[in-house]
Formats: structure tokens, C-alpha cells, sequence
């Protein structure tokens, strides 16, 4: 049995295989594909749609637990390439 995480986007639940693991190191987002880098961790489907949802409610910083702003700017590039 796989475990199983919530979409900080969409808010469904589904296996940690399928979706795509967020960490805040040095005040930025980090794709973490391999689900190994340490500390808190966000989960989000890999699709455009939940991570526009995520980026526009600021669902990252609050899964995280970050006070500060976080750059998005890796998790923006991520969305525009797998938007096509």
C-alpha cells in the first residue's frame, strides 16, 4: 500500500507517486523529484491547473509553514514548460 498525500492545489488526495513534491529552501521553491531533500514538504499534482491554484492561493507558504514571501519562480518555469 503506497502512501497517500493532499494536492496543495486542488485539495484531492492521491498517491505520493503521483504528484510532485515542493520544498522551501534559502527563501525559494524547490522541485524535489526524487523526494529525498530535507524539511517540510508540499505536495502538488504535476498538472498546470494545480500549480496555478497553489502559486494564486498561496497554498505553498502555508503547507510549508514559511512566514516569508517565497520565490516561485522554479515552480512558474515548471508550470510554462508542462503547459503545452
Amino acid at each position: 500500500m503506497e502512501p497517500v498525500r493532499t494536492c496543495v492545489g486542488c485539495r484531492a488526495r492521491a498517491s505520493r507517486s503521483d504528484l510532485l513534491r515542493v520544498v522551501a529552501q534559502d527563501g525559494a521553491l524547490v522541485i524535489d523529484e526524487r523526494a529525498v531533500l530535507p524539511g517540510r514538504g508540499a505536495w502538488v499534482h504535476p498538472e498546470p491547473d494545480c500549480l496555478d491554484k497553489a502559486l494564486r492561493r498561496r497554498a505553498f507558504a502555508r503547507a510549508l509553514r514559511v512566514a516569508a514571501e517565497l520565490d516561485t519562480q522554479t515552480i512558474e518555469q515548471y508550470c510554462q514548460q508542462n503547459k503545452g
